[in-house]
């Protein structure tokens, strides 16, 4: 059986169905990125009769109605937005969303007496407007509002010394674009999404990567039955709050009417927030209201219940896809809600993640928000939230759970979830995962790394910060303060030191060789031999020189290097035992590791 099938059709057969909306467009799937020039080009192509691509659409399936009858589905726009929004901007006259989602018009400008090398299109401006040469706007024209006789007419008027034969051709041709063909790919109905995305790879000679949630805004951006198209904003425009305050101000002077809804005012308070430990996107957002809302982690399945899926039966029904809406619009206002985002928030720096540069996954903080929410829905305890969501992202984070292709592990941890409660998952994983084995043996491999982004490296941090713990040789300057300030870290083993002994980039720049250090202690230490510096250091302490550390008894010498996992045979510390020295680290980090998330 075909998967899709391929047609011509004109431009304003294609206009025509967007108008209707047989083909539907998402409002703000994406704003209009191309340049005034680029309409200007296409027109020309159009022009001139030279192809200009195919647009891709992907029928809807067809839905059963309440009263028993059959929607037949449209076709949702998937590849060719911005070809299509530059046809409405300039054969219909339209006003488009630019990229600061700003309403705009964009006029294309003819010159019917253009000769061979000029241009007979160009981007409307004041020089052309006050031109005669110029027919200023060709929407008009394209769009039936001008007939070809009035504006010839009109033409002629401003330049009585043109040839009226050549004006008459030359306009019949412009009006000819109407008539030109473009090309549909139109995917059929019963294609998964899998399919449709491996389809579109390879139609796309450009390899552009689309994502199951692209097809999931596109769905419910094209959606007004059930406030879809409500829901596209809010989740846009939150992001895009979030990362500029100043958007507000757009909202407000270009979408008054979205601006002035329960629905902007829900999403609004996220602008005054100078927010940068979690950053979500589009797909954050959905994946983690999805998640929460329906239990669910596979995308696909979003598409398939929006347009009223019903797995069982297979068939399509209108209230399964009403249902689909208010349910992913609950995850969504959940999601969204100020009291929830802070506090979440709260109890992920509570756990030592004090800054972005301590979180390599996003989809471990999406899944922590997820069970977060899956909590407070469930009227647990305060206390107990802030254990099991702490305990859930450490947990992840160290075990890559939701590394690569993530859907099918969130899908199986939130629905266990819902079974048997986070306890009893939690408890299940941490037999199965974090056993002995793990943090003594795969746990300390895992520190076997030279990679900055490290997890179980990370982790150590976020342990040091949230016990609160000093820098190397400092009695008062926190871990928690430098990462704030971005201070240094200092290989334990000079890298210059090593390099001169033969030592490779990978070798020195071991995690296990790093401590945080102030930046003054840093350039005093210098590229001396460890075993040179710690002895230094040692009697700097002892005399109270203050030279090379603020620590002032023997005490809190050795309450410093067990902070900063520094094994006790410093005296030792010679480039002939570094490998030593790593695997004694690296066993006391992961030590610290355990002990942190047994804390938890």
């Amino acid at each position: 059986m075909s998967k899709y099938s391929v047609n011509q059709y004109n431009v304003e057969n294609i206009l025509t169905w967007i108008n209707t909306g047989e083909i539907a467009i998402p409002e703000i799937q994406r704003p209009f990125v191309w340049t005034a020039s680029k309409v200007r080009d296409l027109m020309d192509s159009l022009y001139k009769g030279y192809p200009v691509g195919y647009i891709i659409t992907w029928r809807n399936p067809d839905v059963r109605l309440k009263d028993g009858s059959t929607a037949f589905g449209k076709r949702v726009l998937i590849d060719g937005q911005q070809r299509i929004t530059a046809l409405t901007a300039a054969v219909s006259g339209q006003t488009v969303l630019n990229k600061n989602y700003q309403n705009i018009r964009i006029k294309i400008a003819y010159n019917p007496l253009a000769k061979d090398g000029e241009s007979a299109f160009e981007v409307c401006n004041t020089a052309i407007e006050r031109n005669p040469k110029w027919i200023n706007d060709i929407a008009p024209l394209l769009n039936g509002s001008l007939s070809p006789r009035d504006a010839r007419l009109a033409y002629l008027t401003a330049n009585p010394e043109a040839d009226e034969n050549i004006v008459e051709e030359k306009i019949n041709q412009l009006s000819a674009i109407k008539n030109r063909p473009i090309g549909i790919i139109e995917l059929n109905s019963d294609l998964d999404i899998n399919t449709v995305t491996e389809i579109f790879i390879r139609i796309n000679q450009k390899g552009v990567v689309l994502s199951s949630a692209d097809f999931v805004m596109s769905k419910i951006a094209a959606d007004e039955q059930y406030g879809g198209n409500r829901l596209r904003k809010m989740i846009d425009y939150f992001c895009h709050l979030l990362n500029d305050s100043d958007f507000s101000q757009a909202v407000e002077k270009n979408d008054a009417d979205f601006a002035s809804s329960d629905d902007y005012r829900q999403i609004k308070w996220i602008a005054g927030k100078n927010e940068v430990l979690y950053r979500p996107d589009y797909v954050d957002v959905l994946r983690c209201a999805y998640t929460f809302a329906f239990k669910r982690g596979k995308f696909g399945d979003l598409v398939a219940l929006l347009s009223g899926r019903d797995f069982k039966n297979r068939t399509n029904e209108e209230s399964i896809a009403q249902e689909s809406y208010q349910t992913l619009r609950y995850g969504l206002e959940c999601f969204f809600k100020q009291s929830n985002y802070e506090r979440f928030l709260t109890v992920v720096r509570s756990a030592g993640f004090v800054d972005k540069k301590l979180l390599n996954s996003q989809n471990s903080l999406n899944m922590a928000y997820a069970v977060y929410l899956h909590l407070k829905e469930r009227n647990t305890g305060e206390h107990q939230i802030q254990q099991w969501v702490k305990k859930w992202l450490v947990m992840s984070l160290l075990t890559g759970r939701y590394s690569g292709s993530s859907e099918t592990a969130i899908e199986r941890d939130i629905q266990h979830i819902h079974e048997k409660g986070v306890a009893e998952c939690l408890a299940q994983i941490e037999l199965a995962e974090l056993n002995e084995g793990f943090w003594t043996h795969k746990l300390v491999s895992q520190l076997d790394s030279s990679s900055p982004v490290n997890s179980a490296y990370l982790c150590y941090l976020a342990a040091q910060c949230k016990n609160n713990e000093t820098v190397f040789l400092s009695d008062s300057v926190t871990v928690r303060d430098l990462l704030a300030a971005r201070g240094d870290e200092h290989h334990l083993f000079p890298k210059n030191h090593l390099g001169s002994h033969g030592y490779k980039r990978s070798d020195y720049n071991q995690v296990a060789n790093f401590v945080f250090t102030e930046q003054q202690t840093n350039i005093r230490l210098g590229d001396k031999p460890p075993a040179e510096y710690f002895a230094a250091a040692f009697a700097d302490m002892k005399s109270g020189g203050k030279h090379y550390t603020s620590l002032s008894s023997e005490e809190a010498w050795q309450k410093n290097l067990t902070e900063n996992c520094i094994p006790e045979s410093w005296r030792d510390f010679h480039h002939e035992n570094y490998s030593e020295f790593l695997i004694q680290r690296r066993k006391l980090m992961a030590e610290k590791i355990k002990a942190y998330y047994c804390a938890l």
